[in-house]
C-alpha cells in the first residue's frame, strides 16, 4: 500500500492512499462471499448463487461495502507506518475504486503540543460568602409578594404556610440556601480564575478540526431553540450564522481549555474515571494546590 504525507500546516496533514488491486480483490471477494450467504436469488440456494450472478445484483452494493471496509483498514495502517498521532477523526474525501486499485485521501489533525510550566500555586481570590441577615430579609420579602398580598405578615403563622415550624425556621433554611447559593459561585469564580491563568500560561496551537466539529455541534445544539419560532429559512439561515460567530471564539477557547488539562492529566498521571473524563479530576487538582488569598 502507498501513502504520501503532505504537510498542509503546523498540524493539519493530507494524505494519500493507494490501496493494491490484490488487497482490493481480496476484501471484495470476502464482502461477495458474505453477501452470498444472504442472496435471495430465484433459482438459487443461498450460498449457491454464481459469482456474476451475483455481479450483476449486487454490484454496487459489493463496491460499496468493500470502500466501506477497506478504507478504515488501510487509514489505521498508514497513519502507524507513518508515526502520526492523529487528534480527531479524519476527513476522507476523493473516494475512487477504479481498474481495482482503491485511492482516498485523509485530511486530519496532529495531536499538538502543549506547553505549560505554571499550573500548580496558581494565586485565586475568592470572593465573601457570608450571607447577612439584609440578604435573608430580601428574600423573604420575595417570598411575601409572592402571596399576592401586601398585608401579609412576615411571622410564625406565615411560615407554618411555606410549611416551616417557625419564622427562625424558615430564615435559617433561606439563610442554608442562599449560602448554597454563593459556594457554588464562588467555586465557579475560583474555576475561572485557574482556566484564565492556565490559558495565559500555555503555549499551544489549536486544532482547527476540532473546534470545526465543535461549533457545528454546538451552533445545531443552540438552533433547537429557534425551533418552534416558525421561522423561514432564510431567517433560519441568517440565525444560524449569527449563531456561529458569537460561539467561534468560545469553542476556540474551550478547545484549548481541554487540550491543556488533558496534557496536566498526562504529567500528573490521571487516568479518566468512568465516565470517561479527567477534566473535573485535573481541576479538584488545580485547586487543591492553588494559593488561596484571604478575603478582606
Amino acid at each position: 500500500m502507498k501513502v504520501e504525507v503532505k504537510k498542509v500546516d503546523a498540524l493539519t496533514r493530507e494524505l494519500k492512499f493507494e490501496v493494491p488491486r490484490e488487497r482490493v480483490t481480496k476484501a471484495m471477494d470476502e464482502v461477495y462471499n458474505e453477501i452470498n450467504k444472504h442472496a435471495k436469488v430465484k433459482g438459487f440456494r443461498p450460498g449457491k448463487v454464481p459469482r456474476h450472478i451475483l455481479t450483476a445484483s449486487h454490484g454496487k452494493m459489493a463496491q460499496e461495502e468493500t470502500i466501506k471496509k477497506l478504507i478504515p483498514e488501510a487509514y489505521h495502517q498508514g497513519i502507524g507506518e507513518q508515526q502520526l498521532d492523529p487528534i480527531d477523526l479524519p476527513e476522507i474525501s476523493a473516494v475512487d475504486l477504479k481498474d481495482g486499485v482503491l485511492t482516498f485521501i485523509a485530511t486530519l489533525d496532529l495531536r499538538p503540543e502543549v506547553k505549560i510550566d505554571h499550573y500548580k500555586g496558581i494565586k485565586v481570590k475568592p470572593q465573601d460568602n457570608k450571607v447577612s441577615e439584609e440578604e435573608v430579609n430580601k428574600t423573604l420579602e420575595f417570598f411575601k409578594k409572592g402571596q399576592g398580598d401586601k398585608e401579609v405578615t412576615v411571622d410564625d403563622a406565615f411560615a407554618k404556610g411555606m410549611g416551616f415550624p417557625s419564622l427562625q425556621d424558615f430564615k435559617d433554611a433561606l439563610s442554608r440556601q442562599l449560602q448554597m447559593d454563593k459556594d457554588r459561585k464562588n467555586r465557579m469564580e475560583i474555576e475561572n480564575q485557574i482556566v484564565e491563568e492556565l490559558v495565559k500560561n500555555a503555549k499551544l496551537t489549536v486544532p482547527q478540526s476540532l473546534v470545526k466539529r465543535q461549533l457545528i455541534y454546538r451552533t445545531q445544539e443552540a438552533l433547537k431553540r429557534f425551533k418552534n419560532h416558525n421561522l423561514s429559512a432564510d431567517e433560519l439561515k441568517n440565525k444560524e450564522e449569527e449563531i456561529r460567530k458569537e460561539l467561534e471564539k468560545v469553542v476556540e477557547r474551550d478547545v484549548k481549555v481541554y487540550l491543556i488539562l488533558e496534557e496536566i492529566a498526562k504529567l500528573e498521571k490521571i487516568e479518566a474515571n468512568e465516565k470517561g473524563q479527567v477534566a473535573g479530576q485535573v481541576i479538584e487538582l488545580l485547586l487543591k494546590e492553588a494559593k488561596w488569598e484571604e478575603t478582606k
